[in-house]
This record gives structure tokens, sequence and C-alpha cells, in this order.
């Protein structure tokens, strides 16, 4: 009896040390919480000037702490600082999804939506983070050295290729790329005539797929069907195509369900 006792106080002080060094990987929320030299007065500098439409989601100020805590970022951050102050950031009425603490119109958070996909727990190290999306179902994602060498640059999945693709820019860089590009020129074969009349009303789980598919040799997205489906379940089957593919041709491998 006395051995059975033992063994359960063992592995309880097991359990404990385990649960706490967990909770000391993660940073705490005040100290993520920078009050002094904030991000996001430049932030809403850049959206304030803004050539294309970009609409700001409204924010749960609670939300946004446990998303900002479960994500780790700091608001002295641009990253931190656009999901500490925003629900999200529609682009040209929601062509482009920027992720933030999750609203109404765009349910998904950055913190949540990643987790099962590039991360299995919070804190954990991460090979590339999603941080948005469009209609067409391209993916956009901060490099943390899962897609290539230059760390925290943003990578875009071609919906056209399945390749992740370097856009040669940091976070800050690409949200001025979204604010003021001309976003037909980059999305040139990927916004068929009438698409701005398709985006108003998009829900921010949903995302078109094509067929053809939008990768097979000589698509003409004009002459394709279209419908909506589940912007995870686009997320799972693109990343499953790429590798089929492109094999090792720098394509991340996704390794969520190991």
């Amino acid at each position: 009896m006395k051995s059975i006792i033992k063994t359960i106080f063992i592995f309880s002080l097991s359990l404990f040390y385990l649960t706490s060094t967990a909770q000391n990987k993660l940073i705490s929320l005040d100290k993520l919480i920078n009050k002094t030299d904030p991000a996001w007065p430049l932030v809403k500098k850049w959206i304030d000037s803004a050539k294309n439409k970009v609409e700001v989601l409204p924010v749960d100020s609670a939300k946004a702490k446990d998303v900002l805590y479960n994500s780790q970022m700091t608001t002295y951050a641009t990253l931190g600082s656009v999901i500490y102050n925003t629900g999200g950031i529609m682009i040209d009425n929601g062509w482009i999804r920027i992720l933030g603490s999750g609203s109404e119109r765009l349910t998904r958070d950055i913190a949540e939506w990643n987790k099962g996909k590039t991360i299995k727990e919070y804190g954990d190290n991460i090979p590339y983070l999603l941080i948005a999306d469009d209609a067409v179902g391209g993916f956009f994602a901060i490099n943390y050295g899962g897609l290539g060498k230059d760390i925290k640059n943003v990578y875009y999945l071609e919906p056209n290729s399945l390749t992740w693709q370097p856009l040669g820019a940091g976070y800050g860089e690409f949200l001025v790329f979204c604010f003021d590009s001309d976003l037909s020129k980059f999305y040139k074969g990927l916004r068929w005539n009438t698409w701005n009349q398709f985006i108003a009303n998009l829900d921010g789980t949903k995302t078109y797929s094509f067929r053809p598919y939008l990768w097979e040799e000589g698509t003409d997205i004009e002459k394709c069907t279209r419908k909506l489906v589940g912007i995870e379940e686009m997320y799972r089957f693109n990343i499953m195509k790429s590798k089929e593919l492109n094999g090792d041709k720098g394509i991340k491998k996704d390794n969520s369900k190991q």
C-alpha cells in the first residue's frame, strides 16, 4: 500500500513539474504589452494613408489579451500591435484577410488558427506562422526557419503553383504592401473580371475553389467554375497537393498530424 501511495506521490510531482515547465515557457501578458513604445500608432498611420481599401475590424480587448498571450507576440512589434488592436484587417473588401484577435466578420484569430497546423501547443517552436489568406486560396506566412533561411520574412503559398514564394519583406513591409501596392498586378491571372461583385459579403472562414484547379497547366480563371469552400479545408488540401506536386522543392511539410 505504501509503495502505491509513494508511486502516486512521485507521479503527481512529475506531473506538476511538467505542467509548471510548460507554463514557464510562455512570457507573461504584462511583459508582452509595451506601454511606452507600441507599434500601433505607426500601423495606424499606414492605414490612414492607405491607397487600397482597408477595413480594421473591431477588437474585443479581453480576447485580444488572450490571443496576444497565446501567440507570444509583443505590442512593440507590428504583428503584436495588429493582434492587440484589431479583430483583423480586411483589404479590398475582404480579398485579403489579415488575421488579428478575431471578430464577428473574421472569427479566426491568429493563435487558434495556427494551432494544429504549424504548432501543436502554444509556446512550441514554430516553423512558420500563418498570418493572412485571400479569396482564391492563397496563404501568407512569416518564415521562422521552416520555409527558408530568410527568418521573419513573409512567404506566399501561391494557389496557381502551390509553392511557397518569398516576398522579400518582413511583416511590417507586408502590411504596407497590402495597404499601398497595386494588388491587381500582384494577383494577375488570379482575379476574374467580376471578382469584386463576390467579395464584399464573403465569409472570413471561406475561400473560392476553382475547377480546373488553378495550378493545372493552361488554366484560365475566366473559364473556371468556382465554389466556396472552408478555409481550413483549402489549407489542408493545398499543403497536401503541394507535397505531391513539388516534392522536396522547398515546400514546407505539414507535421501537424504527427
